[in-house]
């Protein structure tokens, strides 16, 4: 029976409630009155339920969808304003021991190269990162218990902080690995990761299963139960996702909002980030196989009900999406982006050659960094490379808090234009630090506090002199 307050998978993603909500929402798709009603819920910016949502994302009344995508990004500038926080992934080992059938990191795949860092390699891909401009980061490694203990990433967590490159520094390092022990999660957060990431894949018990027929996280309860487990051993500041594409994506929307109602009803904080990947081509897998992948409309409409739904999460899109994708849906609720992008191992030093190829999966949009920046900005975008939050302990219902109080401008809005600037100072081209000036100059006069506003122009007069690392 669903009990969004239990520790057990199978009542918090409970079955039965996902397809009875599925049936509720097709027979209320065209109930133009319930609609209206979710909707005006929905303004309150207090979130929606998994049920009430899914009746928004079955609608087919074009101008009820028209509310739906145009109050979706109101509600993403109310919460998050015009800022995009940029990020990069960082693959320290495909060694792998799963059988996940959709990822080409799986066992029985032979042929792909098998590769992990060294803590020097590690050193040169992070200066390699640093100098592009990027100062937050996402491990991703694959489950191998013999390559990638628990030591190894935290061995690797520990040097990434040490390095210190010109002006260049990781500031936050988020960790997507497989699920695992509370008292790894406690390691984890004692060694000062920012967000723990772990993708379902698909919330379908039986569909999981299949997908993931060897290997330890073919265990359903206990990957579904991963993020209850981090948030026991401290880590407040979880990520939730799934990989559109492998089951029907209404249960899968479904399933994703349940489980971040469990996570609010069990430990009074939802999820921090949701990421809403497809999955793409990569090595020996082919997207095709799988029957069940959304169209951009789909996937632009799925975005806009998840910002309904949960108002406050930030939302991540990653470069498996096209540039045309990722533009439109900015709009609808995504809030972080990666840029300049490498789903291979040690992949920002050298290009890998060809026969040695260890990506995940293909990169879409293939630009740099310094393009995505100024691309940003002249859509009126500030890219943000703000830490702030995590350094100064605003995590969990701190910074959930720091959100719904609406001190966003106050406080991520002039971090935003402070980390901007020193992107500017350090990595841009001369054409992006033109654009970012006047961007700059134009934005900091939407600080509405007096003081705060002054403090920022103090603090971007000294960066542009020479010192960093300003936050409020």
């Amino acid at each position: 029976m669903y009990n969004p307050k239990s520790l057990k998978s199978d009542e918090f993603i409970d079955h039965s409630e996902i397809l009875e909500s599925l049936e509720y929402a097709e027979a209320n798709k065209n109930n133009a009155k319930l609609i209206d009603e979710i909707l005006a819920k929905a303004r309150l910016r207090k979130g929606l339920s998994h049920r009430e949502a899914a009746i928004l994302l079955d609608c087919t009344l074009e101008d009820k969808n028209q509310e739906i995508f145009a109050l979706a990004e109101q509600i993403k500038k109310d919460f998050y304003g015009n800022r995009i926080v940029l990020f990069a992934p960082l693959y320290l080992s495909n060694y792998c021991i799963n059988g996940c059938v959709y990822c080409p990191y799986h066992a029985k795949n032979k042929h792909i190269a098998r590769k992990k860092l060294t803590q020097e390699e590690i050193k040169r891909e992070v200066i390699a990162l640093q100098d592009m401009g990027h100062k937050r980061l996402a491990l991703e490694a694959g489950e191998d218990p013999i390559n990638n203990p628990i030591e190894y990433i935290l061995e690797c967590i520990d040097t990434i902080y040490s390095i210190k490159h010109k002006n260049g520094a990781i500031r936050r390092v988020n960790v997507n690995i497989a699920a695992t022990t509370v008292e790894n999660y406690r390691k984890l957060k004692d060694a000062g990761i920012g967000t723990y990431i772990l993708f379902q894949e698909t919330y379908h018990k039986e569909s999981y299963e299949k997908l993931h027929p060897t290997g330890p996280k073919h265990d359903y309860a206990y990957h579904t139960e991963a993020m209850d487990r981090a948030m026991e051993g401290g880590i407040d500041d979880v990520g939730l996702g799934v990989l559109f594409g492998l089951e029907l994506y209404r249960y899968e929307f479904a399933g994703l909002l349940m489980h971040a109602e469990h996570l609010e009803a069990a430990f009074g904080v939802g999820p921090h980030t949701i990421s809403v990947p497809r999955i793409k081509r990569a090595d020996d897998i082919d997207p095709d196989v799988f029957d069940n992948g959304i169209d951009d409309d789909t996937f632009a409409k799925l975005v806009a009900c998840i910002r309904l739904a949960v108002p406050y999460t930030g939302m991540i899109i990653s470069t498996r999406e096209s540039k045309e994708c990722r533009e439109r849906v900015i709009h609808y609720g995504v809030s972080q982006i990666s840029g300049g992008s490498r789903t291979s191992v040690g992949g920002y030093c050298e290009p890998e050659p060809e026969d040695e190829s260890s990506e995940q999966f293909d990169v879409s949009d293939k630009r740099t960094l310094n393009e995505i920046v100024k691309w940003l900005m002249e859509n009126d975008y500030i890219p943000s490379f703000c830490t702030a939050c995590y350094r100064e302990g605003r995590t969990g219902d701190r910074f959930m808090s720091l959100c719904k109080s609406g001190q966003i401008q106050n406080c991520c809005h002039p971090n935003a234009l402070m980390t901007l600037k020193e992107y500017l100072e350090d990595y841009a081209s001369p054409d992006t630090k033109s654009v970012g000036e006047s961007l700059i100059k134009a934005e900091i006069g939407n600080i509405p506090k007096d003081k705060v506003r002054q403090i920022a122009l103090d603090n971007l007069a000294n960066i542009e002199n020479g010192s960093r690392d300003f936050r409020f």
